[in-house]
């Protein structure tokens, strides 16, 4: 089994990486392989709509020049897919919503190659705003079908300068239920 997890944040080395690092930590201990792959702070186009993926059906979207494409393989290929991002003005990332779009098409398009995966949403946040950030990474897992993956909270950390989620103990904790609830609800549906 396979989880990749794709972190929307441009600091590498910020709140959201952190994150997902628990989480990934946490699956790794329960046997499933991890990959976490960078997407905040890449030059990426958001979709179009035109629609080329419900015509090439190659599960491919048409617009090349930038790492959508290669990333949509590794969701494809994965069990489990987890989507981080800081919160902007209570939103996410470009970037991740560029991935999001671009991706929930491709996938619709050619049959719901996303259907009956795990998904789940990671969000970091400075004070507010997280929820809407996590509804919007939700909103891909549920018209994908795949299987969405809560936690003992919402799955957030508090933190503003990098490192800060280090010290919530909350945060850290939803992480790691998030990892062994996500390795359960794995290990189900692989079954």
């Amino acid at each position: 089994m396979k989880v990749v997890a794709f972190n929307g944040s441009p600091r590498r080395g910020g709140n959201t990486i952190r994150l997902l690092r628990m989480v990934c930590e946490t699956l790794e201990d329960e046997g499933i392989e991890t990959e976490i792959v960078q997407v905040g702070g890449r030059s990426v186009h958001g979709c179009t709509a035109c629609m080329k993926c419900a015509e090439m059906l190659d599960q491919r979207c048409v617009i090349t020049g930038d790492p959508v494409n290669e990333w949509m393989e590794k969701m494809f290929a994965a069990d489990g897919i987890i989507i981080g991002s800081p919160t902007y003005f209570a939103d996410l990332t470009p970037e991740t919503k560029a991935l999001i779009d671009r991706a929930g098409f491709v996938a619709l398009a050619n049959g719901g190659l996303l259907n009956r995966k795990a998904g789940a949403a990671v969000v970091a946040v400075r004070r507010a705003g997280a929820i809407h950030v996590y509804d919007s990474i939700n909103h891909l897992f549920g018209i994908s079908g795949m299987v969405t993956v809560g936690s003992s909270y919402w799955n957030m950390g508090v933190g503003l300068n990098p490192g800060d989620v280090d010290s919530d103990q909350e945060g850290r904790k939803t992480m790691v239920d998030l990892g062994k609830n996500m390795a359960w609800v794995l290990k189900k549906i692989t079954a």
